[in-house]
Parts: structure tokens; C-alpha cells; sequence
């Protein structure tokens, strides 16, 4: 499997950037896609998940300014991030995982986002 993002960038604080995620290979049929994020001296954290069911699950801090969406025809993901802040700075990762399998978690190459005046 292998997930190929674009978007991110610089953008000051109140813009909005959107961060989109393609996955190709062998891709299991019921599946979670989203992004992770890793700040400065902080941990890795889930922002976004998506199922291929369409349930949803969010980072409190960013689910009334962040949309994430998903198109299963095509296996992709996006994350619409509006009202940005400088606490969204961060290297933004996409991810999907096999629901019910064990050891399927793939990665994105990661993307830059700073929220910067």
C-alpha cells in the first residue's frame, strides 16, 4: 500500500489549507483513512479518521474548524482545515489501517503545515 499526500504549507493565523491523500496498492475494502499530526516536542496524535463506513472521529481541538472526507471509489482522503491556529502547526501524516487486521497500519510521506504571522 502506498498513500501519496499534497497540500500543506505556510498560511497565516484564521486561513485555511486543505491536505488531500491518495492510497493505491492493496487496499482492503473496509478500512479507516485519516491524518495523523506530530508538533514540535510533542507526540504523534490522530487530528482525523474516517471509515470506509463513514464514521468519523475527531481531535476535540480541531472538530468545529476541520472537515475530513473521504471518496471510496478512489481511496482518497482530505482534511479541509479552516480557522487555523498556530497550535496547528505541525508535520501532518496520512494513514490507513485495515479494520480487524492487525499490523496494517501505512503511512504518508508527511506534509508540513505552519500557521505563521
Amino acid at each position: 500500500v502506498q498513500l501519496q499526500a499534497s497540500g500543506g504549507g505556510l498560511v497565516q493565523p484564521g486561513g485555511s489549507l486543505r491536505l488531500s491523500c491518495a492510497a493505491s496498492g492493496n487496499i482492503f475494502s473496509n478500512n479507516v483513512m485519516g491524518w495523523y499530526r506530530r508538533a514540535p516536542g510533542k507526540q504523534r496524535e490522530p487530528v482525523a479518521t474516517i471509515t470506509s463506513g463513514g464514521s468519523i472521529n475527531m481531535l476535540d481541538s480541531v472538530k468545529d474548524r476541520f472537515i475530513i472526507s473521504r471518496d471510496g471509489t478512489k481511496n482518497t482522503v482530505s482534511l479541509q482545515m479552516n480557522s487555523l491556529k498556530s497550535e496547528d502547526t505541525a508535520v501532518y501524516y496520512c494513514w490507513i489501517k485495515a479494520l480487524g487486521l492487525a499490523d496494517s497500519d501505512y503511512w504518508g510521506q508527511g506534509t508540513q503545515v505552519t500557521v505563521s504571522s
